[in-house]
């Protein structure tokens, strides 16, 4: 059965052909569309030998690299929110096209300073850091998380940490190394943004294969100082690529004194199936019924707060990208970020608009759906945070299927 595995990749993913290149090569013409989307990027990627277009590759660098990032993004009458509009060719169409307008390599010590100056800016002293997942290029990383930091309308500060995925559908063990490759830099990443006096708050947003490197960075960083740095205070797993047993020691690990969890789930993504056999029929986190046993008590008893979006419908054709695809979703977070509203009742919570389901063990589904979705909304809005964390504590967490996900970004986003 194993042998078809690579049929199954190339079915299964295959989306991820004919993505233009040369995409961050800076737009030459005027730009008059607004707004732009600026981002620091830190990367364990090589610079070296890399092809036109390309600032890193695929392949691993000796020490951590930095970048700064300007990304256009059209009207949101002229594309669809939760989806990264690619260029037909290079350079693009800002009118309709996301499209690169400034592309620069940092060294450490300008690249501390710009995150300084920017948070100093910021309207709030917050950091919302992605990680991605496997089979992605540097620019779809970029991509994707520009389309996610515009859809969510967040006023954090973006940071992008990237690491060395090939972009290869069958590089998958090459990534996954190279993951291992990257928890001590994804570390000294997080610990850098937290001694800056500037920042407030940091809230981690991982997808797929992101979510092993950034497990093994934070229970890293817990073995060192006995507990995660205290300005982390959100901790968002979509799709996560980690074996569930696994996943239990890196919990136990990292000790109690720790932000928040959730994990964003959905039962019918096709990348965590084969991500399953791949490993040996172990159950990845994603795969999980948490409303069956030992799941549901390790769950409730590490208040591990659970987003099932199984019954969500998006574009991605393999249903591993919901967290960042959805419409629905994207936009309700982004209202109620900007409104400076939390999701703590039925009426306002995703599971009576969109049929999501968050049970806890003692609440309604209405109300869990709230408190649930409440705490990656706290990315911004730390009186969220501090309302709903009793509340939060008491639900434990929800149902749903926790996802593995042997993907990263499937459709190379």
């Amino acid at each position: 059965m194993v042998r078809l595995a690579p049929l199954a990749f190339t079915v299964a993913l295959g989306a991820c052909a004919g993505r233009p290149q040369g995409v961050l090569n800076a737009y030459q013409g005027k730009i008059a569309v607004e707004p732009t989307v600026k981002m620091l990027v830190a990367t364990t990627r090589s610079g070296k030998r890399v092809k036109p277009g390309e600032i890193f590759s695929g392949e691993r660098g000796k020490a951590i690299s930095f970048a700064d990032i300007h990304i256009s993004i059209p009207p949101d009458k002229m594309r669809k929110i939760g989806e990264v509009q690619w260029p037909s060719k290079v350079p693009g169409d800002p009118r309709r096209d996301f499209v690169t307008t400034s592309a620069k390599v940092l060294a450490l010590p300008p690249a501390l300073e710009l995150f300084h100056k920017r948070l100093k800016q910021a309207k709030n002293r917050n950091v919302i850091l992605f990680i991605h997942g496997y089979n992605t290029r540097f620019e779809e990383a970029v991509y994707r998380f520009a389309q996610i930091v515009h859809d969510s309308k967040t006023n954090a500060v973006p940071v992008l940490f990237t690491w060395p995925s090939r972009g290869e559908l069958l590089a998958y063990t090459y990534d996954r190394e190279s993951a291992n490759f990257s928890r001590d830099a994804l570390e000294l990443v997080l610990r850098e943004m937290a001694k800056d006096p500037a920042v407030g708050e940091i809230s981690i947003l991982a997808h797929s294969m992101g979510n092993w490197v950034t497990m093994e960075a934070l229970r890293q960083m817990a073995i060192r100082d006995k507990r995660i740095a205290p300005k982390i205070k959100n901790v968002m797993m979509a799709a996560p690529d980690v074996d569930m047993d696994v996943f239990g020691r890196q919990i136990a690990q990292i000790g109690t004194e720790r932000p928040p969890f959730t994990l964003f789930v959905s039962q019918d993504d096709k990348a965590l199936a084969l991500s399953r056999r791949i490993w040996g029929n172990q159950a990845r986190v994603g795969q999980v019924d948490p409303r069956k046993e030992p799941y549901k008590s390790m769950f409730e008893k590490q208040r591990i707060a659970i987003i099932d979006l199984t019954s969500k419908k998006t574009s991605d054709p393999v249903n591993h990208a919901k967290f960042a695809t959805s419409p629905q979703v994207v936009r309700l977070i982004g209202q109620r970020l900007a409104q400076g509203q939390t999701l703590t009742d039925a009426k306002a919570g995703l599971g009576e608009r969109f049929g999501l389901v968050a049970t806890g063990a003692a609440s309604t589904i209405g109300k869990a759906a709230g408190l649930a979705v409440s705490v990656p909304l706290a990315v911004v809005d730390g009186r969220t945070r501090e309302s709903i964390g009793p509340q939060i504590r008491a639900v434990g967490t929800g149902v749903g299927d926790t996802i593995g996900s042997m993907g990263g970004v499937v459709t190379g986003e």
